[in-house]
């Protein structure tokens, strides 16, 4: 049986139109890239958790306005434990973003140590797997009127 994981995930794109994207590098397992973002912390709701993971993993304390996307879908985590995940998606815009990863838990400096900012044409030919697989159309489908 596969644990029920609730999740927040950032979609942040800077004012070039790029999406932040972290490599993870799991022992046993093909690198793969994915938004910033995380499973709820018990008791939080999305909205919190979505600014907290953005806050831990990119260095930016916003609010990330309402929820965008949602995305239900099965796979292990980097943990190795099967789950049934429940992502929401918020989208964040910003002019422009340095990472800090200061507030990367100690599992984290371990399998991500690697992001980039990445242009729809460069997500398109990456030849390493991007989660979720149908990110350029997730960032057209919420892109906010200029």
């Amino acid at each position: 049986m596969r644990r029920a994981r609730p999740a927040a995930r950032i979609l942040l794109v800077d004012g070039q139109g790029r999406v932040l994207l972290f490599r993870f590098d799991v022992p046993g397992r093909p690198p793969f890239w994915v938004t910033p973002g995380g499973a709820l912390d018990p008791g939080e709701d999305y909205p919190a958790a979505a600014r907290r993971e953005l806050r831990e993993e990119v260095g930016l304390d916003l609010d990330c306005g309402p929820q965008v996307a949602r995305r239900e879908v099965e796979f292990v985590s980097v943990e190795g434990e099967p789950v049934a995940a429940d992502e929401r998606y918020f989208r964040v815009d910003v002019d422009v973003c340095e990472v800090d990863p200061a507030g990367h838990t100690e599992l984290e400096r371990q399998v991500m140590r690697e992001w980039r900012w990445f242009t729809p044409a460069e997500l398109a030919a990456h030849d390493e797997a991007v989660y979720p697989v149908d990110l350029a159309d997730l960032l057209v489908l919420t892109e906010r009127p200029a």
